[in-house]
């Protein structure tokens, strides 16, 4: 009998447990205690970035970025229909018709080509998401942002490590929002998020967002005598148990996506024949770009195929699953967005992506196992 595959299990280095210990016998558990700060400060640097601020997700962290850059009922904001729903949602609550632009076949992500075609004179924002951490095309999208006076966020959720011709993705547009959700390369057990601030007019703002709208942060490092209703706001902090947990796996960081890219790379050689004969579709990775490895996937034929493939995996016990539906077929769409343009492959490309079984510490055993059923499969 053959061991379950499962297709993810939250990185665990073994100094979490010790740190949310130490966390929780301190006089604060509330958020930006001593873990919090450790952790912004390890972002800042490896960032290379003036302010990062930790969100309880980074839902919360796209939703602070769209107050900050004031977003109005009627403004525009262009991404990708192939994302999750929390990059439309934060820019839907503040009364945003969501643009939704095709993607490019050979990354998943926004076609830089088609945006400019999308621009009209309600366009605030872009919102480029960076799938399966590989960066979007930054330069394309940062000088239509520059032309037409617009800002960028980037929707780094799964792009944490990766990078853009040597410069760390999230670090491009004005702002961006990382994710630590258990799925990700690294998690604040479980949930969490971070907000990076890239143009510095946003940091004190962004403090008193966070913290319900007040001005708490400056009162506790003395620049105002007592602290007060100064904004709008809501509670954007994690807890400090959180962010212990979230320090003990940034401790490992290098490890855990050094460990991720060897398995990528293994899964990548093992199925490479299947893609030179034409059976599969692999991902591409630019050279300009390098991802993280945050989800290996590949692509087949059609939505039927993908479904029999599945269903193989799972008789033999691994567990690989599909991806996004599609934002602009949601039921709501036509209420909060529209597709501008043809879709001509962000439909088309959802239905033939599968993802197969990668985390941290994944043995080699069970992704030569995978590959094996996989290969089986097209036998």
């Amino acid at each position: 009998m053959t061991d379950f595959i499962t297709f993810n299990r939250p990185p665990l280095t073994g100094n979490e447990q010790q740190y949310v210990l130490q966390a929780m016998a301190s006089d604060k558990i509330s958020g930006d205690g001593f873990f919090g700060k450790r952790c912004q400060r390890w972002f800042e640097n490896q960032l290379k970035v003036a302010r990062t601020l930790l969100t309880p997700s980074c839902t919360h962290a796209l939703e602070m970025a769209a107050l900050l850059i004031d977003i109005q009922p009627g403004d525009e904001v262009i991404m990708p229909s192939y994302t999750f729903v929390s990059t439309a949602n934060a820019f839907a609550l503040r009364g945003a018709k969501i643009v939704f632009v095709d993607v490019r076949p050979d990354t998943m992500n926004i076609d830089e080509t088609l945006i400019e075609a999308a621009i009209t004179d309600k366009t605030r924002a872009i919102v480029p998401v960076h799938y399966a951490g590989v960066a979007c095309e930054m330069d394309a999208i940062m000088a239509l942002a520059r032309r037409y006076n617009l800002y960028v966020v980037e929707d780094a959720a799964q792009a944490m490590q990766a990078t853009y011709r040597g410069r760390a993705v999230g670090t491009h547009g004005h702002l961006a929002a990382f994710s630590f959700h258990e799925t990700k390369n690294v998690t604040s057990g479980g949930e969490g998020g971070l907000l990076i601030i890239n143009d510095e007019q946003f940091a004190q703002r962004a403090e008193v967002i966070r913290e319900k709208g007040t001005n708490r942060s400056q009162f506790f490092r003395g620049e105002v005598d007592k602290y007060s209703w100064v904004d709008i706001g809501s509670s954007y902090l994690p807890s400090e148990l959180q962010s212990a947990y979230l320090w003990g796996q940034l401790e490992r960081a290098e490890s855990i996506t050094a460990n991720r890219l060897e398995s990528w790379q293994r899964y990548h050689d093992r199925l490479a024949p299947l893609a030179e004969r034409g059976v599969i579709s692999l991902a591409t990775i630019p050279p300009h770009c390098v991802h993280n490895a945050h989800m290996f996937y590949l692509k087949v034929a059609s939505l039927d195929e993908r479904g029999r493939l599945l269903a193989h995996l799972k008789a033999r016990d691994i567990l690989a699953v599909f991806h996004y539906v599609p934002l602009h077929s949601a039921s709501v769409a036509s209420q909060y967005s529209r597709f501008d343009g043809v879709d001509k492959h962000t439909s088309v490309e959802s239905e033939r992506l599968l993802r197969l079984p990668l985390y941290y510490g994944i043995a080699h055993r069970d992704i030569d196992r995978v590959c094996e059923e996989v290969i089986a499969f097209f036998s």
